[in-house]
């Protein structure tokens, strides 16, 4: 008889299951497919044979076994949504099939802990700028921090005064970014638009990132260049310079006594050196963007892994994308250290959905059209994937959007999904490195922080190398194991924070991609 793996087919032509879909759990109502299956296969399941009634797209969920109209459709052992009409084995289950699961959810609080045992053998180390306060940046950067959008044209100019060749003689300078923005005036004085611009504009002002600032206004905005620093726990040597265009004299002027300033502060920044520091002072961004099928199974969940490696050995993990954990916060609950950690991601979760409705929508608006595009169908399916970017360590703490974060361990910040905004959000809060997840194939960068690219799966990482700077795609390949990409992750998390530049790095990204949360009354 002829070895079933040397042939891929059953004596009946029957291709197993395993070789053509994944089945995450054993009582999952849908698998999902790992090549695209044409009408007419023949799948072998754990209880029989299954005739493929059309496509299955590749990423796509192929069903199991038949659910009833109205039934939860499982995947990841949890429901991703109900079926619109019934679904036979054999179907291609998606956007014209499966519908939104609004059932109440009920939540536990704390009934969920993880023992995450330190990794045996020396503690592991980084090479970081240690600043006066204590933290460790993994960057050395010149900010020039705009209060207003009246002074970005002039922030830009002085930033492109130092692009190139320009700072070849000060090696140990990653750059200067001009940090940009459409807003600063017409806010209401206190109103939560207001809090939110400032205390993201402060928290990227004492990012350990930054060892020089140059904090440029117009003169007449409604939030002044000293309230960015003034108060603030800036470290003792972070070199600042203040500078207001009405009073300067003009664009010409500013931008001439801006890149004197800056060239002023190259020489001690430049003197500045990497030494080890405990990895337990890094701060890890967890984000994603461009989602598809298989980021739940490859690059979400190798990341959570390398997340925990991180929180047993002291230092701290950032999720946020509060709209994308919608669906799947009874599982973060249920980690919360305490009931008061839970209820307040609950109520920001109450939050969105009472601005989703103002805004005349829900949040099961959400996947994206790229998102479908990649396999998937709800929110809820969406979501249970996401949250697999955060492992299983307890959850420690929920912030507010940029937040500065001061807990140790795995947190939450409460942030839109939109990808740049999240991530600036992120940032404010103190974050050194970032993983970014994708598996359409997301570019963004987020200066001042390195920006790690993880792909999902191997045909966009081939076509799209450039811009990635892992495959996590090689676990549904087979030529990987979760496990061994978690190493990688992790191995990667470590060079990057001790200099080693990723891709989007080294293409320039990340000063466009700083966009801080908007909200409120404009007047």
């Amino acid at each position: 008889m002829a070895d079933l793996r040397e042939t891929g087919t059953t004596p009946t032509g029957a291709v197993p299951l395993g070789q053509c879909a994944l089945l995450l759990r054993p009582d999952d109502d849908v698998a999902v497919t790992t090549t695209t299956l044409q009408a007419g296969t023949r799948v072998r399941t754990a209880t029989g044979e299954i005739l493929l009634t059309g496509e299955v797209p590749r990423s796509h969920k192929l069903a199991v076994r038949d659910v009833a109209a109205g039934s939860a459709v499982h995947k990841y052992g949890q429901s991703i949504g109900l079926a619109l009409v019934d679904i036979r084995a054999g179907t291609h289950v998606h956007t014209h099939n499966l519908g939104m699961d609004d059932t109440q959810r009920s939540y536990e609080f704390g009934t969920v802990h993880a023992t995450l045992e330190p990794a045996v053998g020396p503690v592991r180390t980084f090479e970081g700028y240690h600043r006066v306060n204590g933290r460790v940046g993994t960057r050395n950067f010149v900010g020039v921090l705009t209060s207003v959008n009246c002074s970005a044209s002039s922030a830009k100019m002085i930033a492109d005064q130092f692009r190139g060749m320009a700072l070849d003689a000060f090696p140990n300078v990653d750059g200067v970014v001009a940090l940009t923005h459409q807003s600063g005036c017409g806010l209401v004085p206190g109103s939560e638009g207001a809090n939110i611009l400032l205390r993201t504009l402060r928290g990227y002002a004492q990012h350990p990132n930054f060892g020089g600032l140059l904090v440029l206004g117009l003169g007449c905005e409604m939030v002044p260049v000293q309230s960015l620093v003034d108060g603030l726990d800036l470290p003792a040597d972070t070199l600042v310079q203040t500078l207001t265009i009405q009073d300067t004299g003009g664009v010409r002027a500013t931008v001439r006594a801006g890149v004197e300033a800056i060239r002023a502060m190259l020489p001690v920044l430049d003197a500045r050196r990497r030494a080890p520091a405990p990895i337990s002072e890094l701060v890890l961004g967890l984000n994603c963007g461009g989602s598809d099928g298989y980021s739940g199974i490859t690059a979400n969940p190798a990341l959570g892994r390398a997340s925990d490696r991180l929180v047993a050995a002291g230092g701290t993990s950032i999720l946020a994308e509060t709209p994308e954990v919608f669906g799947a916060e009874h599982l973060l609950t249920r980690r919360a250290v305490s009931e008061a950690v839970g209820r307040r991601l609950l109520d920001r979760i109450d939050w969105w959905q009472a601005y989703a409705r103002a805004g005349g929508g829900t949040l099961d608006n959400n996947p994206s059209p790229g998102n479908k595009a990649g396999g998937l169908t709800t929110i809820l399916e969406k979501s249970l994937g996401a949250v697999a970017k955060g492992g299983q360590a307890d959850l420690s703490a929920v912030y507010e959007y940029a937040e500065p974060v001061t807990e140790h361990g795995f947190v939450f910040m409460d942030t839109p999904g939109y990808d740049p905004v999240s991530v600036t959000g992120i940032v404010a809060g103190g974050a050194t490195v970032v993983c970014f997840t994708t598996g359409r194939g997301s570019v963004l960068g987020c200066r001042p922080t390195p920006s790690i690219k993880l792909a999902t799966n191997t045909e966009m990482f081939e076509r799209m190398s450039d811009d990635m700077d892992l495959n996590c795609g090689r676990i549904v390949d087979g030529t990987a194991t979760l496990d061994e990409v978690a190493d990688e992750i992790f191995e990667t998390i470590l060079a990057v924070a001790s200099g080693r530049r990723t891709v989007s790095e080294e293409l320039d990204l990340g000063q466009e991609e700083f966009i801080p949360w908007q909200l409120g009354t404009v007047t």
